[in-house]
This record gives structure tokens, C-alpha cells and sequence, in this order.
């Protein structure tokens, strides 16, 4: 079996980040922040090491601004539905994920105006310029929400420039990081990021069901759910009115876990031996007469996936083939981002994504490019 859809959530895991999920079930099992006992209190460790390993790898500087979620689609709601009323004018790309996409078709039916920028005007539709969003602002404009890296095309976009942007002209600025927290380096004061979105489960190598959300200091948006701690007060600091309930210890700490395989293996070596296998792909698919490939050929300015078609073919049926024939697994259709398909001329069908991780191999790269010549043959 070869597992090829990291972009999705990464397998395998290292072998911490089974450990410390087993272990905090099995030895620590109290609830974090509801009483003083031994093991509560153990768990309220769990959870503030993870925040602080997490701040460390994303350069902010005060852990406090993150709160945990249950995924980046979470993260994004909170933000979005929190901070946005009716009558603000907010500027996006053509190429989001549904977490964003619909998100904002809910708002705009609540008053809040929306513009899609188009990604490169048939250059490169697989990356938005900040000129064009500078374009898009109006007297309005109260936030700027862009993917860092389309989960179709994977592109990396101009984030710290139009950061710049949007900071010299006192607008919010988000950015969607589930494809990038883990696989690119990322320092939120340097990039001017107000408030980021992140997922555990993907490049920071946690399990799933864990996620976060960063709110630059000043940005306060009220909890999705209501609910809290014991304290008799509607007045809540962040991180705790954000983590409302019972959180997911276990899961946060091996998100901790996860971080922690990150900062010792050192970033700049995982995107090293990513782009490495990125690189074998690009080639190798671009030999294969009839496949096209979705966004930028430099693995340089990618994270971990490419997305393609095969002309004639559909690609449920590749995805099937290369499942049930060779058993490689990679995800095919729309990956829940038909806007991006929409703007790259893939809708309805989609496009086939392979997306290699840390524990890939050459070899492995090699056997599914064999497998896609195979099936792009006609065999």
C-alpha cells in the first residue's frame, strides 16, 4: 500500500504522536481547567504545552492568542461569523476552500458584501497578486481573507505582501494556513497576519479533530458556542471563551507531539525532502502524454501536493484505478474547493491530487508515476 493524500491528513503519524495520545488517555484522563486535582491539572499541561510548542513554530509570541478548535473549518467560522456584520465589505480569492467559500455565502446573506479576486487574469490562475487585491478594496473593506496554499493548485501565495497591504491600510488580514502550518515556515508579525486559521491533522502531523485559531492582540471575536469554564461570568479571557466545553485532550496533545517531531527534525529539512519529491512528480507526470498539471511546475513555491487531469479520462475513475489496481491512495474530484476547479476550468469533474509527506519514498513516487503512464495509456 502506498498512502499518497497527505494534503487530506498525513499517515502515518511519527511514532510520538501515537504514544502521547495513548498515553494521556490511559495515565492522565482528567479535564483540563475544571478542577485541581492531580491529573486535571496534568491535563491543563497537556494543553498549555502544546499552545507554547505551537506559538514557537509560528513565531508568536504570546501563546495565549491561540485558541484550540476542532478543525480549521472552525477556526475560520469563529473568525469570520464573529467579526463580520452587515454592511462590511470583505475581499477573498476565486480559488478558497469551502471552509471560507461558504462561510461567506452564509454572511452575504446576512448583509456583508464579498469579492472573489481572480487569480492571475489567465497567467497564473493559481495565484492572486496583491495588486489586484489592492484593486478590490473599497471605504468599506474590513477584512482580507486568503488561502496561503490552494489545496488544488498548492501554490504558495504573496501572503507577507499582502499582509503589507492590508496592515498600511488598517485592514484586517487572514489567511487560511491548513495546508501550510508545519510544511512552510511562517512568522505571523513578519507576514502581517491578523488572525490565522490552522488544522492539526495535515502537515502538523496531529490527529484529527484538532485545530486552531491565532487573533493577533486587539482582535477579540466573541465564541461560536457559547458555554466555558465553571466561573459564574459572561466575561471570559482568550483563550478559554474560544475552547468552549470539554476539548480534546488527547488530541491536543499529540497535535504537541506532532509540533514537537517539527521542531526537532527541523522545518527547513522536512520542505527540503518534500520539494525533493514534489520535484519527481512534476517531471515525471509532464512526461506523460495527456496529463495536465494544476499550478506552478517550481516545487519551490508549492507545498506538498499536485493536482492533474488526463485528458479523456475522468478522475474518479484514475482514483479508483490507482486504488483498487495498485493500491496507492490520492484523492479525486472537486477536494472540497469547486470554486479553485471552477477558476483552473476542472469543474465539475475535478482533478486528481497526489500529495507526499515526510515518510514518503522516492521509490514510492516512482511506482505511482508508473501507474499513472499505465492508466493514461489506455490499459
Amino acid at each position: 500500500m502506498i498512502y499518497l493524500d497527505n494534503a487530506a491528513t498525513t499517515y502515518p503519524k511519527p511514532k510520538r504522536v501515537y504514544k502521547r495520545v495513548e498515553e494521556i488517555i490511559k495515565n492522565i484522563g482528567g479535564n483540563p481547567g475544571r478542577s485541581s486535582h492531580t491529573m486535571a491539572l496534568e491535563a491543563s499541561r497537556v494543553i498549555f504545552s502544546t499552545r507554547e510548542a505551537l506559538a514557537k513554530l509560528l513565531n508568536i509570541p504570546d501563546a495565549s492568542r491561540i485558541a484550540f478548535t476542532k478543525n480549521a473549518t472552525e477556526a475560520v467560522n469563529i473568525a469570520l461569523k464573529g467579526l463580520l456584520r452587515s454592511g462590511d465589505h470583505v475581499v477573498t480569492t476565486s480559488f478558497e476552500h469551502n471552509s471560507v467559500a461558504r462561510t461567506f455565502k452564509r454572511l452575504e446573506a446576512e448583509g456583508i458584501e464579498v469579492t472573489k479576486v481572480s487569480g492571475g487574469r489567465g497567467k497564473s490562475p493559481d495565484r492572486v497578486e496583491p495588486g489586484d487585491i489592492e484593486k478590490a478594496l473599497t471605504g468599506k473593506t474590513k477584512l482580507v481573507c486568503i488561502v496561503h496554499a490552494s489545496n488544488v493548485f498548492g501554490t504558495i501565495e504573496p501572503v507577507p505582501e499582502i499582509g503589507e497591504l492590508c496592515r498600511g491600510k488598517g485592514i484586517t488580514f487572514m489567511v487560511d494556513g491548513a495546508q501550510t502550518a508545519g510544511a512552510v515556515p511562517i512568522d505571523m508579525d513578519s507576514m502581517n497576519i491578523d488572525l490565522f486559521a490552522g488544522t492539526g491533522h495535515k502537515a502538523l502531523l496531529g490527529p484529527q479533530g484538532t485545530g486552531f485559531i491565532y487573533m493577533k492582540e486587539g482582535i477579540e471575536p466573541p465564541p461560536l458556542v457559547d458555554g466555558g469554564t465553571g466561573e459564574l461570568t459572561d466575561v471570559l479571557e482568550i483563550p478559554d471563551r474560544l475552547e468552549t466545553g470539554t476539548i480534546n485532550t488527547p488530541g491536543i496533545g499529540g497535535l504537541g507531539a506532532g509540533v514537537e517531531f517539527i521542531l526537532n527534525e527541523g522545518l527547513t529539512k522536512i520542505k527540503a525532502y518534500e520539494e525533493k519529491l514534489l520535484g519527481q512528480l512534476i517531471q515525471g507526470l509532464g512526461k506523460i502524454k495527456g496529463v495536465n498539471i494544476l499550478g506552478t511546475p517550481d516545487a519551490k513555491q508549492r507545498v506538498g501536493l499536485v493536482s492533474f487531469t488526463i485528458e479523456g479520462q475522468n478522475p474518479d475513475e484514475i482514483g479508483m484505478r490507482l486504488d483498487r489496481e495498485f493500491s496507492i491512495m490520492v484523492r479525486a474530484g472537486t477536494h472540497c474547493a469547486p470554486d479553485a476547479h471552477m477558476t483552473a476550468g476542472t469543474h465539475p469533474e475535478g482533478a486528481v491530487r497526489v500529495s507526499p509527506g515526510y515518510f514518503n519514498e522516492p521509490e514510492e513516487i516512482e511506482e505511482f508515476i508508473k501507474a499513472v503512464e499505465f492508466i493514461a495509456k489506455g490499459s
